[in-house]
């Protein structure tokens, strides 16, 4: 894995993703020694998600919008499918976290400052740069480890 900037045409880049990827590494420390049924566990609140779901989804949003926005190779995510996955264990959420950093690295590492600039189309917004895109991704990832280790924490209050 990357990491340090000397691998990336950008340090600009290289800041972004340690940050995003650091964040996603703490939504998965959140899974940690949890069982399937505890990563699976649903808090009684309407709007609130597993965090298997949490993981699943926050890889699908850093995979859209890094390799199919930013860098233009087709993901054809199925966005509403990630709401509805259940039964990945912990190894399988690492183990796709790990192809998917080594897949984003490769792709990210040829991206320029200049790139950052440009003007990008993401299917469901309007025309963004590139700096706009990594601080969604990284914003998003950010609000999911959060509720990660909420959630954690209200799955191991039922536990006591």
């Amino acid at each position: 894995m990357v990491t340090d900037s000397g691998n990336f045409a950008s340090p600009e880049v290289a800041s972004f993703w340690r940050a995003i990827r650091e964040t996603v590494d703490r939504l998965l420390a959140t899974l940690d020694g949890l069982s399937l049924d505890e990563i699976n566990w649903r808090p009684a609140a309407p709007e609130a998600n597993p965090l298997s779901i949490l993981a699943i989804h926050t890889m699908g949003n850093v995979e859209e919008n890094i390799l199919e926005t930013l860098c233009g190779q087709p993901v054809n995510r199925q966005r509403d499918r990630e709401f509805q996955a259940s039964g990945a264990s912990v190894a399988a959420i690492q183990e796709r976290w790990q192809q998917l950093q080594a897949r984003i690295e490769a792709a990210l590492a040829p991206v320029t400052t200049e790139a950052l600039a440009g003007s990008y189309k993401h299917p469901g917004r309007a025309d963004e740069s590139g700096y706009d895109v990594l601080i969604l991704v990284a914003r998003h990832a950010g609000e999911h480890a959060g509720q990660a280790e909420l959630t954690r924490d209200l799955l191991r209050a039922t536990q006591a």
